[in-house]
């Protein structure tokens, strides 16, 4: 089945706002058989809004629009679904009520502009928006129909999960079976991946379909199957991914779509491993990260960010003549770091970074993108009996992406040390 999507908003024309919503809308549809055929931004002008809907009816059969449904005086969406699709702005009592009990849980006054959004195109059916004040709107007309959602990512996810993809699925029931695997691998680039399964992947038959997701660090592959056989495409896709991870081995971090940070967490808590962080140049991202996943307080300890040398020498035990001798970003240091978190915080196992992520600090010994990490598991409560791992990374891009790849990387080089070591 395909999708259209317009993603509407001044804001995202000028830059000032990126657009995640199309890609998770993609994301969440595929793995029930729909397909995003079509995506186009458009600013909040309404015959620019008019001609891109029309547009991606000319692709798709369903369309969901994002945004222009908010209290300003530039959210004009409504009123051109009125002009396409029949009906008059009406008042919604539903909608207020629902603004209202928003208000209330939210501490905050509803004025002439947010009561506004309770004025809804009468062609419409409404979907009252449980985590936000813009309601969803239903637009159904000679086989065609349209949601209209808020342009707030939080809200779009949430309602497109709990009420929009409920009602479109049971609109259009699929006619085909999806199934998939999911594989995070390590160890390898894209193209040195790409060779290495080449001859299994041409050797894929014309109902599944391996896709490839690479981030810093990490390569995340996809194996769809679609037929109109249940029973015949899941046992032929379970095949294949049984002969994938044959073939790839120890590369195949997790054989599902969780975050790397969630799978060490995961691993920590099944094996009663408590973790902390020793970070430099990352900067508390890798901490960032681990606590962004709900129950990482089950496992997570604590992190230290010693940026300055002092800090690693004061708080972390490194020593002055490992600082002298090797300089900040040295395996020998985060070595150092590694043991420091551990006795700081009473953890089992830490990762430690020091590098360089730019733009400026450079030296033809040590570019920009050199990071040095370290992961290291105490195997008894002495800190006396340890394994650990340590690497020199050469990253590339920019500030951001060289700090990204380093926190993925420490965050599977620790996941990867507990994998392997009975603790």
């Amino acid at each position: 089945m395909k999708l259209s999507v317009i993603v509407i908003g001044d804001e995202l024309l000028i830059g000032q706002v990126t657009d995640t919503n199309s890609g998770m809308i993609a994301r969440k549809m595929a793995p029930y058989g729909w397909e995003v055929c079509y995506v186009q931004t458009v600013g909040d002008n309404a015959a620019d809004i008019s001609r891109a809907i029309e547009s991606a009816f000319e692709q798709a059969s369903v369309v969901i629009t994002t945004g222009g449904l908010g209290p300003t005086k530039d959210d004009i969406t409504k009123s051109v679904l009125c002009g396409i699709f029949g009906g008059r702005l009406v008042h919604d009592p539903m909608v207020t009520e629902n603004i209202n009990e928003l208000a209330r849980r939210r501490n905050f006054k509803m004025n002439v502009l947010t009561s506004a959004q309770a004025m809804v195109p009468s062609s419409c059916r409404v979907i009252q928006n449980k985590v936000g004040t813009a309601p969803i709107m239903w637009f159904e007309r000679d086989n065609r129909v349209l949601v209209a959602m808020p342009g707030v990512p939080f809200e779009t996810e949430t309602m497109l999960a709990e009420a929009v993809m409920p009602m479109l699925l049971k609109r259009f029931p699929a006619d085909v079976c999806i199934r998939h695997a999911v594989f995070l691998i390590t160890g390898y680039t894209e193209s040195a991946l790409a060779e290495k399964i080449a001859a299994w992947e041409d050797a894929l038959p014309p109902y599944l379909h391996l896709a490839y997701l690479p981030k810093p660090g990490l390569i995340r592959l996809r194996l769809d199957g679609i037929h109109a056989d249940a029973g015949f495409i899941t046992a032929k896709v379970a095949l294949a991914a049984d002969e994938l991870k044959a073939l790839l081995g120890k590369a195949v971090l997790a054989c599902n779509d969780l975050a790397p940070a969630e799978l060490l967490l995961n691993e920590c808590r099944n094996k009663g491993v408590s973790l902390a962080t020793a970070e430099s140049c990352t900067g508390g991202n890798i901490a960032h990260e681990l606590t962004l996943v709900s129950g990482a307080s089950d496992v997570f300890m604590g992190g230290i960010v010693a940026y300055d040398n002092k800090v690693k020498e004061a708080v972390l035990g490194v020593g002055a003549k490992t600082l002298a001798e090797n300089g900040a970003v040295s395996i020998p240091v985060v070595r150092e770091m590694a043991a420091g978190a551990l006795s700081a915080t009473g953890a089992s196992l830490s990762m430690s970074t020091s590098g360089i992520a730019g733009p400026g600090g450079g030296s033809d010994e040590k570019p920009v993108g050199t990071v040095c990490i370290c992961a290291r598991l105490n195997l008894d409560n002495s800190g006396t009996r340890f394994v650990e791992q340590f690497e020199t990374f050469r990253f590339s891009g920019n500030r951001e992406r060289i700090i990204d790849s380093a926190t993925r990387s420490a965050i599977v080089m620790a996941l990867r040390l507990l994998q392997e070591n009975n603790y």
